[in-house]
């Protein structure tokens, strides 16, 4: 029905998460409508964010340099960590602005019939954070998602850490996000006081 550059270029879109076959075959046909300059610089910032986007050295959230703005601004408290399963949940962690602390990204959540296992996810790199003497940390926040594998990890997470930092407050994020929900979809107000109201495991 289409010509090949056209099916290939709604296949590439349809990968996109939330992006079905006729939403796919819709941006196409826009970027088509688009002039030359538009489309350039779509393709243009999809390149730069590939080549120059990488994760903070620090946190493992996205980064244009080893580390992200968050670990680099010298305000933030260093003793209060926030532990998210993916980067894309700081952003609605950040518009609560409940939170003045530092993120921890784990890249996933533990998953033993999918193969996720504890080396999979950046928590070693998080026990170390934790035990680092030049940075003494007070508190983590589990803000892992409250599905089941979300919920596996957090405790995995606080029995450990109860085990190796005893003098570490482990607390988890309240009701008010839905069980089965993730945070990338919970309004503000929601996700703000499920901080305020954050309980110790």
């Amino acid at each position: 029905m289409y010509a090949p550059p056209i099916h290939r270029l709604i296949t590439e879109l349809g990968k996109l998460p939330g992006v079905g076959a006729r939403t796919a075959q819709r941006l196409a046909l826009h970027i088509l409508r688009a002039s030359p300059q538009d489309a350039a610089a779509l393709a243009e910032s999809i390149r730069e964010v590939k080549e120059r986007i990488g994760l903070c050295e620090v946190c493992f959230n996205f980064a244009d340099g080893p580390r992200c703005r968050i670990c680099a601004d010298e305000r933030r408290d260093a003793g209060v960590i926030c532990v998210v399963e993916e980067a894309g949940d700081v952003i609605p962690v950040e518009r609560t602005h409940e939170f003045q602390g530092r993120y921890h990204v784990l890249g996933g959540a533990l998953s033993p019939i999918d193969g996720v296992d504890p080396d999979d996810l950046k928590i070693a790199e998080l026990y170390r954070r934790v035990s680092d003497p030049g940075e003494p940390v007070r508190e983590v926040v589990l803000a892992t998602n409250s599905t089941t594998t979300g919920e596996a990890t957090a405790l995995h997470i606080a029995d450990t850490l109860r085990e190796r930092s005893p003098d570490v407050v482990v607390t988890r994020l309240a009701s008010g996000l839905p069980v089965g929900g993730d945070l990338e979809y919970a309004d503000e107000v929601t996700l703000g006081k499920a901080f305020a109201g954050r309980r110790r495991l």
